[in-house]
């Protein structure tokens, strides 16, 4: 078949579209990244180790003024430096009122104290209460006792002995890091240096590097600088950042004004520097992706040039106008809308959560063609991804697909993902008697929560359709990971048996991935590496959007190739020691090339008139 002037025109705008292949998006923070080191010489030892510690006096967010000095009769003091914010303060809340409670009936006081900038008093009383701390919660202004005791992140803790002296810095403990949750707590840091405190012994490990956000410190903007956050900088965030970063959206703070940018400015320097964000993972040597989310070399030199000279506001003139986005539906008002459940589910505040499944019967008497589709978290904060499949009638082998990648795809989201809003004439197709499965993923947040989420659809007349828009895949049910391989190859291949044009890629791993390639191979045994993703993240999970559709004639095959860790290096690895197999868990493990496309020799819904480029 002849591939027509009107296909050519409008297929390229599928790909701009196409949301059904983002999953998982975390927080700001979605890299690997080990602890760099425990120090108990001096070669390595932070300058607030054995630093006595004079009094000082901070308000909580009531007003109620506190001093060290309140706790001299105790044994020994913990203070936690936290953020309202930060997503590993929330990680790290519950644990530390479990130990509070656990310590204070031990002569062990512990103090919360917020130096962010950028965290009002109604924020920290917020995040107390959400987190139930009973004990004192207090602000620092200009961030004082910050700099005295040269604290650096959140989460942050000091031990002070009887004394008042520093005897442990660093970490809590390890389970939590930059978006990876190791499966069990394997150094207990700030207990094993409260024991020893406790029992007049020499702390053993003084110091663990942090890892969390940096401490927002009131900066000392230059007056002669060329970048300012009005000019440039606000500029980069809008079209970057802040379709996440904004009230009601994933990211966990806004980056929508100054006052609240400016605390954030070392953290933005530290990710952008690092490429942690804006997440984006394919290697730029190969393919063209309308979506690519890569901060260019001078946009980060602005950013890096910005914070080096204070982070300076300048003109409020200089602001563009602020970004519109669509509240609501952002397809507009579906047709129809189907809720997961009748009840909201509840979503612990701590653990691993299985994935959860709902299936909705619509009651579709007819085919339904989808014209736009649009999932709706209902508790964006502990929302990890939502998949809406297609289930055949029962009788049909149906509830086989629950579990196995959810092969009648329909829609999908993560947080900062597009809804499905397809071009004219394109639609998805859900067969009379139909239901959909929705596939939860959760990850808890710290407090018991509750979600009820739900998807939108707008439907198109059959008779305005006139290409179908699939999801299919190329997967390896058949995996088997060896114990402790740092390196384990997995291959799964698609043939075409008709010419296919190739909208967008969507690889998907589970804990243990490492990295992601596809490759074409035509039919004259030429080859084309369309994607590589060497740093694969669970975390983020992206659809990569071709420019130009590939074109994949019949005999085509597409190669993906997966490659696994499943190590002890893999700090997320649930356990390294076990051989891993297909599985719907995380802890389990998927080799899935998901790819959006169209058929180009698949016969339309209803007879379309041939156009003068399609007549032989």
């Amino acid at each position: 078949m002849a591939l027509g002037a009107e296909l050519l025109g409008t297929v390229r705008g599928i790909w701009r579209t196409i949301s059904a292949g983002a999953f998982a998006l975390s927080f700001f923070f979605t890299t690997t990244c080990v602890a760099r080191g425990e120090s108990t010489g001096p070669a390595g030892t932070p300058r607030s180790l054995g630093q006595l510690v004079s009094n000082f006096d901070l308000q909580d967010f009531r007003g109620k003024k506190w001093s060290l000095d309140d706790f001299r009769d105790r044994k020994a003091v913990v203070i936690a430096f936290v953020g309202a914010e930060c997503p590993l303060v929330a990680q790290y809340a519950p644990r530390l009122r479990s130990l509070a409670e656990q310590y204070s009936t031990r002569g062990v006081a512990f103090l919360a104290i917020d130096s962010n900038q950028q965290d009002s008093l109604s924020e920290i009383a917020h995040f107390a209460q959400v987190h139930k701390l009973e004990f004192p919660v207090l602000k620092d202004p200009g961030n004082r006792v910050a700099d005295r005791l040269d604290a650096r992140r959140t989460p942050e803790v000091f031990v002070l002995d009887q004394d008042r002296r520093v005897v442990y810095w660093g970490r809590i403990d390890d389970q939590f890091t930059y978006g990876i949750q190791r499966p069990k707590v394997e150094k207990t840091y700030l207990v094993d240096a409260l024991e020893q405190v406790l029992a007049g012994q020499p702390v053993a490990v003084t110091h663990a590097e942090s890892v969390g956000c940096h401490i927002g410190r009131m900066l000392v903007p230059r007056g002669d600088s060329d970048v300012t956050y009005s000019r440039q900088i606000a500029p980069i965030l809008q079209q970057r950042c802040v379709a996440c970063h904004r009230p009601g959206e994933i990211g966990p703070f806004s980056l929508t004004s100054y006052d609240e940018v400016v605390g954030w400015a070392e953290m933005i320097r530290e990710v952008v520097e690092q490429q942690r964000m804006p997440p984006w993972h394919a290697n730029p040597q190969y393919g063209r992706f309308r979506n690519e989310a890569r901060l260019s070399d001078e946009e980060k030199s602005l950013i890096v040039r910005w914070v080096e000279a204070g982070a300076p506001q300048g003109d409020p003139a200089d602001l563009p106008p602020p970004a519109s986005f669509t509240p609501g539906w952002q397809i507009g008002q579906p047709d129809l809308v189907l809720h997961m459940s009748d009840k909201p589910f509840r979503v612990p505040a701590q653990g691993t959560v299985r994935y959860q499944y709902f299936v909705v019967d619509p009651g579709f008497k007819e085919d339904k063609w989808v014209k736009a589709a649009e999932c709706r978290p209902g508790n964006r904060s502990v929302v990890h991804h939502i998949i809406v499949g297609v289930l055949p009638p029962p009788g049909q082998r149906a509830e086989r697909l629950i579990g196995e990648g959810l092969g009648g795809w329909l829609v999908a989201t993560a947080p900062g993902a597009r809804p499905m809003i397809l071009p004219e004439g394109y639609a998805k197709r859900v067969p009379a008697g139909s239901r959909l499965v929705f596939q939860m993923h959760y990850t808890p947040n710290g407090t018991p929560q509750e979600d009820r989420s739900a998807v939108g659809l707008i439907f198109a007349d059959p008779q305005s359709v006139r290409w179908q828009v699939h999801t299919d895949q190329a997967a390896n049910r058949r995996l088997e990971i060896p114990p402790g391989a740092e390196n384990h190859r997995v291959e799964a291949t698609r043939r075409f048996t008709q010419e296919t044009l190739l909208l967008a890629l969507f690889p998907h791993m589970h804990l243990r991935g490492k990295a992601f390639r596809y490759t074409a191979v035509y039919p004259d045994g030429t080859q084309e590496i369309l994607l590589d993703v060497p740093r694969y993240d669970f975390n983020w999970q992206n659809t990569y959007e071709f420019v130009e559709p590939i074109r994949m004639p019949r005999g085509s095959r597409l190669v993906c190739e997966a490659w696994y860790d499943n190590s002890e290096n893999n700090l997320a690895n649930p356990d390294p020691t076990k051989t891993v197999r297909w599985g719907e868990q995380t802890w389990d493990e998927m080799m899935i090339g998901y790819f959006a496309s169209v058929r180009l020799d698949e016969t339309p819904p209803v007879a379309r008139p041939a156009t003068p480029r399609e007549t032989r």
